[in-house]
């Protein structure tokens, strides 16, 4: 009866330990990859778009609509979307009243939460070529808004400049930033924007 080697049983953990050691690299270069991948596009963008050319007003709040009409009076060639806000019959008022010409605006209520804000309209910028958009919300709703852009937004060339709305509310907190961060992500990567997993 032949003897084996020792070297034999030692090749087969040093192999594992090699293979272990590509994984565990390759996940975290494409964990890195994908982290930097809206910030770098976005300063991308500011950098060869510096002017904006659209202004997305994000629903929730009838203030919202009021800062956006008076930016879209001092901006009077950009074209507005309203994603899932207040209803033609009232916002159209508030922009009357400033002379803001209907014409200019878009109603898109296919959003459900903030991250679908963007996932549904992002395609619809892309196809009009708007490349930096005046990005309106409300001041306590603003960092999570801008943590999503930053990665939904910037990872198709799309510059943003917040303008926020004043409110009374408190900001919201770091998990629920955290949380939309992890889903805009996931639709970057999947297609799914995780919506059953939100929590408004």
């Amino acid at each position: 009866m032949s003897a084996v080697s020792p070297s034999v049983y030692r090749q087969s953990p040093s192999l594992w330990q090699r293979w272990k050691r590509f994984f565990w690299r390759c996940l975290l270069s494409s964990t890195c990859l994908l982290l930097l991948y809206g910030p770098v596009n976005l300063a991308i963008a500011h950098w060869l778009w510096p002017q904006p050319d659209g202004i997305l007003i994000l629903g929730g709040q009838p203030d919202r609509e009021g800062v956006a009409a008076r930016l879209a009076k001092v901006q009077p060639d950009l074209p507005l979307w309203s994603s899932s806000g207040l209803g033609p019959d009232q916002a159209y008022p508030i922009f009357d009243a400033l002379g803001v010409s209907r014409d200019r605006i878009t109603f898109d209520y296919r959003a459900v939460d903030t991250v679908s804000n963007f996932t549904t309209l992002v395609k619809t910028f892309q196809q009009q070529n708007r490349h930096h958009l005046y990005l309106i919300t409300s001041d306590y709703h603003m960092p999570r808004a801008r943590a999503i852009a930053t990665i939904i937004l910037g990872s198709h060339h799309i510059a943003f400049t917040p303008v926020a709305a004043p409110s009374t509310q408190p900001a919201e907190s770091p998990f629920r930033i955290g949380r939309d961060m992890v889903r805009s992500w996931l639709w970057l990567t999947t297609g799914w924007s995780g919506a059953a997993i939100r929590n408004g």
